[in-house]
C-alpha cells in the first residue's frame, strides 16, 4: 500500500486542530461569558468568545477551483487583498486583523490565505507552506509578504473589513499553481 507522507501529515495536523479547538471550547463553555461586547487590544486583537467562535464557520478542508476574478466593482473577489478578521488556528473564538489574498468562493463563503510580512522562506529555500508575494498596497509600510498555503480560510462576504489591492495576475497565478502542488489538486 502506497502512502502518501503529506497527505498523512495534513491529516495528523487537522486531527490536532480539531481536538485542540474542542478542548479550547469546553473550557470556554465552562467558564462565565464576557457577554457580547468584543474588546480590541492594542495590537489588533479581538477577543469576544461566545460571538466569535460561533461566526467562523472553520477552515476550509476539500477542493475548489482556484479561479482570478478581481473586479473592480467594490466587492470582494479571488484575485484581491482584503483585510478581515482571522481566527487562531487554536482557538476560534480569538483572533486579529490580518491580510487576506481572496482565491475562490465556496457555498457562499471567500476563500482566502492569511498573509504575513514575516519571512518565513530564507530567499534560498523553497517551501510548500507558503509561497513569496513581494509587496503590495495592503502593506502601508511595504513590507514584503508571504500567502501561507497550508490553512484555507472560509469568510463571510459582510465580514470583509476593507479592501486592500488587487494582486497581479502573474502572482495570482503562481500562488494559485503553488496551492494546487501543496494540496495535490489538478
Amino acid at each position: 500500500m502506497v502512502f502518501n507522507l503529506r497527505s498523512l501529515q495534513d491529516a495528523v495536523r487537522t486531527g490536532l486542530r480539531t481536538l485542540k479547538r474542542v478542548r479550547g471550547a469546553a473550557r470556554a463553555a465552562s467558564r462565565p461569558s464576557p457577554g457580547r461586547a468584543t474588546q480590541a487590544s492594542g495590537n489588533g486583537q479581538v477577543q469576544g468568545r461566545a460571538s466569535a467562535a460561533a461566526a467562523y464557520p472553520g477552515d476550509f478542508h476539500g477542493k475548489f477551483t482556484v479561479r482570478y476574478a478581481a473586479r473592480p466593482d467594490g466587492e470582494p473577489d479571488p484575485g484581491e487583498v482584503v483585510w478581515a478578521w482571522v481566527p487562531y488556528e487554536e482557538d476560534h473564538s480569538r483572533g486579529k486583523d490580518r491580510p487576506v489574498l481572496l482565491v475562490g468562493r465556496n457555498a457562499g463563503y471567500l476563500l482566502g490565505l492569511m498573509l504575513t510580512s514575516r519571512d518565513r522562506v530564507p530567499d534560498s529555500a523553497a517551501s510548500a507552506d507558503y509561497v513569496d508575494l513581494g509587496v503590495g498596497g495592503w502593506d502601508r509600510q511595504g513590507r514584503p509578504s508571504e500567502a501561507r498555503l497550508d490553512r484555507v480560510l472560509q469568510l463571510r462576504p459582510n465580514g470583509i473589513r476593507r479592501e486592500g489591492a488587487v494582486l497581479d495576475r502573474d502572482r495570482f497565478d503562481q500562488v494559485a499553481s503553488s496551492l494546487r502542488r501543496r494540496h495535490g489538486w489538478a
